[in-house]
């Protein structure tokens, strides 16, 4: 059912639709489910995504999306970069799903009938500004649900998500090829440090599923601080793991997550693009809301200690705190427990056995 009560911006398709979502990974695969619920219900309109470079590796050969990217490492140049390739086009509407300020300024040099923001109650760095109409929708919990407020605006009709991401054969058979069936992957670096769990509880669950019966995956990027923490892990350990950190491609780790049986994952990218591949994901969330950033289709399985720090830090249950509120602290972290982790393994387990 709608949440909006006001009629829809079209009540036929239009021609072309530009979305602006830069970053990150997560919110990117967020963004890929509802484009790819408005191509299912208009499936003539043009679409255009402007997407940040990184991003850009995991969704090469989107089907029927034309990716303009753009390098925020170039700055000015870089916005100029975008508006010379868009130069002469109009859009009947640019949906502006980023609030950074560095993104509304880049709405400047495209021509949309309809400049597309967030609600003044969630829009930051002045989005409202660089909009001419915004979503009425201030209820929705996740930011997936969010996404899909822009395009039920427009006038597609709420659906649940799904995703086609553009794997080829030769990333499926690398996954095959490198990883056995009956394992799981651990991708265990968030975007910040603090935002990790601890080395000796990474290292003892990955030796306790082993001796389950599972192979365990290490992925993540080739940055120093992901390595590092990756041979921490396994020094600890007592059983080898097959380490895939830095060794992947965007699309090879979206094979390699969706081959797994189950990926253990703070807030991170990979957390979101094991759930495009229908992956369970077990989710280590305590600086940020579960209900807004978790994982979409495990949440069931999430193991949260936000709610306890968000009610110590700011005197509110978790749900009166403001959308986009977090917590601080390095030692966040510290209380997710390695049983509560296993318990919620073991409800996977539990939920993936056929019916006696």
């Amino acid at each position: 059912m709608s949440l909006f009560s006001a009629p829809p911006l079209f009540s036929t398709q239009p021609k072309a639709v530009c979305f602006l979502r830069l970053s990150a990974i997560g919110d990117i695969c967020h963004a890929v489910a509802a484009i790819q619920a408005l191509q299912k219900h208009w499936p003539e309109t043009k679409i255009t995504w402007i997407i940040g470079k990184v991003e850009a590796q995991l969704l090469d050969g989107l089907e029927n999306v034309e990716l303009i990217v753009f390098d925020k490492k170039a700055g000015f140049k870089g916005m100029q970069a975008v508006w010379s390739q868009l130069k002469g086009r109009q859009f009947d509407a640019l949906i502006h799903m980023q609030i950074a300020l560095r993104s509304s300024l880049l709405t400047l040099g495209i021509k949309a009938r309809y400049k597309v923001g967030f609600n003044f109650k969630r829009a930051k760095e002045a989005q409202w500004l660089f909009t001419n109409r915004r979503i009425p929708d201030t209820q929705s919990q996740h930011v997936l649900d969010s996404f899909f407020s822009f395009i039920e605006y427009l006038g597609i009709p709420r659906t649940s998500p799904e995703w086609q991401l553009p794997l080829s054969e030769e990333d499926h058979q690398f996954a095959e090829q490198t990883i056995p069936q009956q394992a799981i992957a651990i991708c265990p670096a968030a975007s910040k440090d603090e935002r990790n769990w601890l080395p000796d509880r990474y290292a003892t669950f990955a030796d306790w599923v082993t001796e389950q019966g599972f192979t365990v995956v290490f992925c993540g990027s080739p940055t120093e601080r992901e390595r590092k923490l990756a041979d921490t892990i396994q020094s600890q350990m007592r059983h080898n793991a097959i380490d895939l950190v830095g060794k992947t491609t965007l699309k090879q780790l979206t094979a390699v997550l969706g081959r797994a049986d189950i990926v253990l994952a703070p807030d991170s990218g990979p957390a979101h693009i094991a759930t495009t591949q229908g992956t369970p994901v077990i989710g280590l969330y305590g600086h940020s809301n579960p209900k807004r950033t978790g994982p979409y289709n495990s949440q069931q399985y999430v193991v949260s200690v936000y709610e306890q720090f968000a009610q110590e830090q700011h005197g509110k249950p978790a749900e009166q705190l403001p959308w986009s509120c977090r917590v601080k602290g390095a030692h966040v972290m510290d209380s997710i427990t390695l049983d509560a982790v296993k318990l919620s393994f073991k409800h996977i387990l539990q939920d993936r056995k056929p019916d006696a």
